[in-house]
């Protein structure tokens, strides 16, 4: 996001360098009612109350995902509750400084807590368009654990821009209330990278950055509703790299037999493996 900034000098406008802000239609010398209106990269404008909304809401998430309570979160950022209670609640906007202070409280990157949900950048790329992954800002994961014989669902935002072809991203897999999927067991952060014939993800465990999980994506100049890939990763029960088909998704899908079993690996997956001694997810 850039600060949208333009000099207004029609009648109950003024300039500001954070936008464009309204006079008080009651008391004209005060700002009482402020329109404060950032600029996107994708061209569109974002009213400054929901970007102060939607850091609380990220705010809280976290605090309760790393299991904090505002008594013990004020003490770690010296902050006093009712101020950081407020900081949840969007009643007041935060500084720069006590966001990289939150984020250090919370073990996280900093753009988790700015990461909006309904102003995400969108994946074009002219030239090399990943027809799969083109127009949108988040989309899903499913593989599936023998360990304990559960389906592991997974969301990943789209944060910003990096270059022509790469994109940052968050994944968060393992969660339970799709609401507040951040509140996940392994989240990592990385990039998504297009090529012509393939699409790479790397990515860190933000928890443990022992782990460097990648996957790739097959012609995904293809359009289709959903995608296979290969994930690698590191299991830690018990330690040991692994492999495993995943099935990419531009929305949330119905968790039944029918996935479980796409999800499961198959005779033919076997012959292949036998065929090339390797595993190979087309």
């Amino acid at each position: 996001m850039e600060i949208f900034q333009k000099k207004c000098r029609q009648s109950g406008l003024f300039g500001s360098e954070h936008g464009i802000i309204t006079k008080s239609k009651k008391h004209p010398d005060k700002r009482d009612d402020m329109l404060i209106l950032l600029k996107l990269n994708s061209g569109g404008y974002v009213k400054m109350s929901e970007i102060t909304a939607g850091i609380g809401h990220n705010i809280n998430v976290y605090r309760k995902k790393s299991g904090l309570t505002l008594d013990a979160l004020a003490a770690i950022v010296c902050k006093s509750k009712s101020t950081l209670s407020k900081y949840e609640k969007g009643e007041i906007s935060i500084d720069i400084e006590t966001l990289y202070e939150l984020a250090d409280a919370f073990h996280i990157h900093v753009e988790q807590l700015v990461h909006l949900q309904n102003h995400r950048p969108e994946i074009e790329m002219p030239g090399k368009r990943p027809n799969f992954f083109a127009g949108i800002e988040q989309f899903y994961s499913y593989l599936y654990d023998g360990r304990n014989r559960s389906i592991l669902r997974s969301v990943f935002d789209v944060t910003a821009k990096v270059d022509e072809n790469r994109y940052n991203i968050m994944m968060y897999m393992n969660y339970k209330d799709p609401a507040h999927y951040q509140n996940c067991e392994t989240t990592y952060s990385g990039y998504i990278e297009h090529y012509d014939a393939i699409t790479n993800i790397i990515l860190t465990n933000q928890n443990s950055p022992i782990e460097q999980a990648s996957a790739q994506i097959l012609a995904s100049y293809l359009d289709s509703d959903t995608k296979w890939g290969l994930w690698n990763g590191l299991s830690s029960r018990p330690m040991m790299p692994i492999a495993a088909k995943m099935l990419f998704s531009k929305t949330p899908l119905k968790e039944n037999d029918e996935l479980r079993q796409s999800l499961t690996i198959s005779r033919e997956d076997v012959r292949l493996l036998r065929l090339y001694n390797m595993f190979p997810v087309v």
